[in-house]
C-alpha cells in the first residue's frame, strides 16, 4: 500500500511531536474484548451490516469484521460498540 506525502508528514510530525499516531492521523483504534465484544474509535461510517458482517469505513481504508449473531450496540460520533461471536477481523 503506497502512502501519500502528506500521510508521511503526519507520521513524521507525530513522531516529532510525541503525539500518538490516532491523534495526528485519526487512525482507527480498535479494542477488543474476548471473542464478543469489540470498540472501534476514529471511523468514518458503516457501509454494511448484516449478522455476520459488519464492514466499516475508517480515513485509512475498511475493516471487515466477520462472525455470528453480531449487533452494533451503539455509536456516536468517537466510537462504536460491536457485540457477537466475533470470529475474523480484516484490515481492507
Amino acid at each position: 500500500m503506497e502512502h501519500s506525502p502528506q500521510s508521511n508528514m503526519k507520521k513524521k510530525l507525530s513522531q516529532a511531536a510525541s503525539l500518538p499516531k490516532d491523534v495526528i492521523c485519526h487512525a482507527p483504534i480498535v479494542t477488543i474484548v474476548g471473542k464478543e465484544e469489540m470498540t472501534l474509535e476514529n471511523y468514518r461510517g458503516i457501509i454494511e451490516y448484516t449478522d455476520n458482517l459488519i464492514r466499516i469505513q475508517t480515513k485509512t481504508g475498511q475493516i471487515k469484521i466477520i462472525g455470528s449473531t453480531l449487533n452494533i450496540e451503539y455509536y456516536n460520533n468517537d466510537e462504536m460498540k460491536i457485540i457477537g461471536r466475533i470470529t475474523c477481523l480484516e484490515y481492507l
